[in-house]
């Protein structure tokens, strides 16, 4: 093979045999069912690294990749029921997630029992929405694992999916853009924390990722050579999304569609192109109302399902929000209706708030979590915001119209998660995280852009996001340590805004006068 010999072998095998060994000890045997998923592993990791790229460094970071999520997920199985919250029946199971846990126990009874693997998409196994994860893991449990349940195994499966959209980004990235920022794009997949979590969770978001992966390059490669051949991974990651999530798969489509629009030029868009894009768009359509309706959300037409899934879910997280904290609930009863859900959109995008885990006390597993996870999304906010600047920035036009979209489609997406998870700060990260690739490639065109254009307005967010978090971890401070200031709402949001505005001028005036000169 081309991007394999057999000398590989010498230490795949060697390695895959021991890693087995050593799972099997803690999952009551198994050895040959997790020695088998590992050398897989090793050989599609090996695989696609050296198809992606000669260069050690992004060996390195794929095998890094790899050993956090998989490494980190049996931490939290082995550590949660004993450092974790012991009442809690997920924390109990060594699950982080209650979806996880729960889809988990449905695949094993199905696994177990005579039924067909197909039954996982009736409405009898609920707890995955569409079906596609559990009828997977039911498959696993049954063909690999019919003795014993073992868990594992589904978060070593998780583990790789999430490792495998690392090379894909890259040979793709570096395909329509350059090697910088392929390597920051990358660098950035690798290593977000909330990435590492899911897939050593075994969750669904690993496996959108490596689909989305696999239909940006088989899209890319169609853009920038014409190969229709490679077409196919695009037709492979839209199928899976449409397995494991339909929403994404159309939200997908149409990232995808306005890429090719930009791309191209007005009226050179095919008309097969369309009737392909319009037919796997409504058959996603269908598929996502189906799905819902599962759920007993009724409509007269499938458009008709999701608007009230998306209605109800609203009124719903507003409703979560405002019960589960009194000082939210004041504050609603202080501001206008209107004001609602614009404030639970900002709430829940500063989820997970990297002050409260700061401060909040808890278990020693939960506070590394916590915090692991709110540092990654703060160090990523300000890349986000600069990412429609760094966009303008770029001189080709189609390829800055392209980041523009991309832009506009992430933070869109980003603000409808704040309102669809509201301030939830499991559920809203995770929803934030399904489009994390396309966010990755943003970040790593503004890091790219920071590092050549020695742009100041890097420096000027972060000390703005400090801002917010120092005035914040005060607020906290008080409340739960009966340290700092105590300073009502409104005045804390005064002073940020007030500092936020004094920067922006200050930042805007300078930038003008260096202009001048």
């Amino acid at each position: 093979m081309k991007y394999i010999n057999i000398k590989d072998f010498y230490w795949m095998i060697p390695s895959a045999l021991l890693s087995g060994a050593l799972l099997s000890l803690i999952q009551n045997g198994g050895w040959l069912s997790f020695s088998f998923l590992f050398l897989l592993s090793f050989v599609l990791l090996t695989i696609t690294t050296r198809w992606a790229s000669n260069h050690k460094t992004l060996a390195i970071i794929i095998a890094f990749a790899f050993i956090l999520r998989f490494g980190g997920g049996v931490a939290t199985y082995l550590t949660l029921p004993i450092y974790g919250y012991p009442d809690d029946e997920d924390q109990s199971a060594g699950f982080v997630y209650t979806d996880a846990h729960r889809r988990d126990t449905q695949a094993w009874e199905l696994a177990k029992s005579t039924q067909p693997i197909l039954n996982a998409f009736n409405e009898k196994f609920a707890y995955d929405q569409y079906g596609g994860l559990l009828a997977f893991s039911a498959f696993i449990y049954r063909y690999l694992s019919p003795d014993e349940h073992r868990v594992l195994l589904l978060v070593l499966i998780s583990a790789l999916m999430g490792t495998l959209a690392i090379p894909f980004l890259y040979k793709s990235a570096n395909l329509l853009w350059d090697e910088k920022i392929a390597s920051a794009s990358t660098f950035i997949l690798a290593l977000y924390p909330e990435n590492i979590l899911l897939a050593g969770s075994a969750m669904r978001e690993p496996y959108l990722l490596a689909f989305s992966a696999f239909a940006l390059w088989g899209f890319a490669n169609w853009q920038e050579n014409k190969n229709k051949k490679l077409l196919i991974w695009l037709v492979i990651g839209i199928a899976g999304m449409l397995l494991v999530s339909p929403s994404i798969a159309l939200v997908t489509l149409i990232i995808l569609a306005g890429w090719y629009y930009f791309d191209s030029g007005r009226g050179q868009v095919s008309w097969w192109m369309i009737l392909i894009v319009i037919i796997i768009f409504l058959l996603g359509l269908f598929i996502l109302s189906s799905a819902l309706t599962r759920g007993n959300l009724t409509g007269d037409s499938p458009l008709a399902v999701i608007n009230n899934f998306i209605r109800e879910s609203l009124k719903w997280n507003v409703f979560k929000i405002e019960a589960g904290s009194g000082w939210v609930q004041k504050l609603f009863e202080e501001m206008p209706a209107w004001m609602q859900l614009p404030f639970v959109m900002v709430y829940g995008f500063l989820q997970p708030v990297l002050p409260a885990i700061l401060i909040y006390p808890t278990t020693i597993v939960w506070k590394i979590i916590g915090i692991l996870r709110s540092v990654g999304w703060y160090a990523l906010i300000p890349l986000m915001i600069l990412s429609p600047l760094a966009g303008a920035g770029i001189s080709q036009e189609k390829k800055r119209k392209v980041i523009l979209w991309l832009s506009f489609i992430v933070w869109a997406w980003i603000l409808f998660t704040a309102l669809r998870g509201g301030g939830d700060q499991w559920d809203n990260p995770r929803y934030r995280s399904i489009l994390f690739l396309w966010q990755a490639i943003l970040a790593g065109h503004v890091w790219v852009w920071w590092r050549e254009a020695k742009s100041a307005w890097l420096p000027r967010m972060i000390l703005m996001e400090l801002i917010l978090v120092l005035v914040f971890g005060n607020w906290y401070l008080e409340r739960y340590i009966y340290i700092g200031f105590e300073l009502p709402f409104q005045q804390m949001v005064a002073i940020i805004l007030g500092a936020w505005v004094l920067i922006l001028a200050w930042g805007i005036w300078r930038d003008r006068v260096q202009h001048r000169v």
